[in-house]
């Protein structure tokens, strides 16, 4: 093991998997807020179905074999010292310090608090809004917004749903036609109203909501999953507003290393470097890292190895569940994307979300 120290700031599907790659090349530490893994993919449904409530959570403490996992908040990173500063005031010295806090999504994709009993509790909270709901409105016609309709009306087959799009066709950010064609006839068939070119914002009463031509509807229920924020607030409270674009992602160059520090990364959703937000980027640009840190700590010795540069990923499988048992895949292929049905989309994750994949990457039997 390298005499070096490695600090990864964030415990998602980015920074539990460049950690794991980097456990036996330094001193690792991983430095999170929460005190287990957030597996995300799970949420939706678990926000919906009492018996997935447990799913999402994965504790840390088999992840890494050399190195150690603190819970905690970072507040910034001292670039002169060369240390990362915790809220506790504790500071933990680094060779390379690693960016990997992701984003934040909108509930119930969302780990709320900083302990596993409170994300249970708002998932609870939304199950029982959900049994009890008469109409739901759920605002947001991407992959989530149509898989958590999906999940609701599985659950809740009697209650209304509306699904709020501001685009012309649901996926449309996949730029494929026909998955959205799917995606709606399936909503449809299961009395889910779609409700296309709507531009949703809160109305003048509570419960009311206004699209942009001021049409009103009245939701006991709402859900939004409109996107989602990078989380780096904290580095522009701590002085590293330099190191971000317009849009709050950190500016990385090709070796995923924020401009101008050798000794700084950043992974997933909180860089800039693609549009393409998904756990399957994010795990790339951590198998990546990992390359290029074990380049950077060894790049002294003889047998120096060149850093390799990260191609931006335009086209990559997308799964939508339509719950556990359908969905569709769009595979993209030489010139054009197949939009594949239930068998395959059931087996790749609508079945299981991923959950036995991710158990492994921390360690866990499946």
């Amino acid at each position: 093991m390298h005499d070096s120290d490695i600090v990864v700031i964030g415990g998602g599907y980015a920074g539990v998997r460049v950690a794991r790659r980097l456990d036996a090349t330094a001193r690792v530490t991983l430095v999170d807020r929460k005190d287990v893994f957030f597996h995300r993919i799970a949420s939706l449904r678990a926000g919906v179905r009492p018996e997935w409530s447990v799913t999402p959570f994965i504790p840390y403490d088999r992840l890494l074999a050399n190195g150690r996992v603190v819970v905690g908040k970072a507040l910034r990173i001292d670039t002169a010292e060369r240390q990362v500063v915790l809220a506790t005031g504790e500071r933990l010295p680094y060779d390379v310090v690693v960016i990997a806090t992701g984003a934040d999504y909108p509930e119930p994709a969302r780990f709320t608090g900083t302990t596993t009993e409170e994300t249970l509790k708002t998932f609870a909270g939304h199950q029982q809004k959900i049994a009890g709901a008469e109409h739901v409105l759920v605002v947001g016609g991407g992959p989530s917004g149509v898989e958590l309709s999906a999940e609701i009306r599985l659950a809740r087959p009697d209650v209304r749903i509306t699904l709020a799009h501001s685009g012309t066709e649901l996926l449309h950010n996949t730029g494929v036609e026909r998955a959205g064609r799917r995606a709606r006839a399936w909503l449809e068939a299961h009395d889910v109203e779609v409700r296309l070119d709507s531009f949703m914002s809160p109305g003048n009463d509570f419960g009311t909501y206004r699209d942009a031509r001021g049409n009103i509807i009245a939701a006991d229920l709402s859900f939004w999953a409109t996107g989602t924020t990078p989380n780096t607030l904290w580095l522009r409270l701590g002085g590293h507003g330099d190191w971000l674009n317009a849009a709050g992602h950190v500016k990385v160059d090709r070796t995923l290393r924020v401009d101008g520090r050798r000794d700084v990364f950043a992974v997933g959703d909180v860089n800039d470097a693609t549009e393409l937000k998904i756990t399957p980027a994010a795990l790339a640009q951590a198998d990546l890292a990992a390359w290029n840190i074990r380049t950077y700590l060894n790049s002294a010795g003889r047998h120096r190895r060149e850093p390799r540069l990260y191609r931006p990923v335009h086209r990559i499988p997308v799964i939508v569940p339509f719950g556990a048992g359908d969905g569709l895949t769009i595979l993209p292929v030489p010139g054009a994307s197949a939009v594949l049905g239930a068998r395959t989309s059931v087996l790749a994750k609508a079945k299981t979300l991923m959950t036995p994949y991710m158990r492994r990457q921390l360690g866990y039997t499946a």
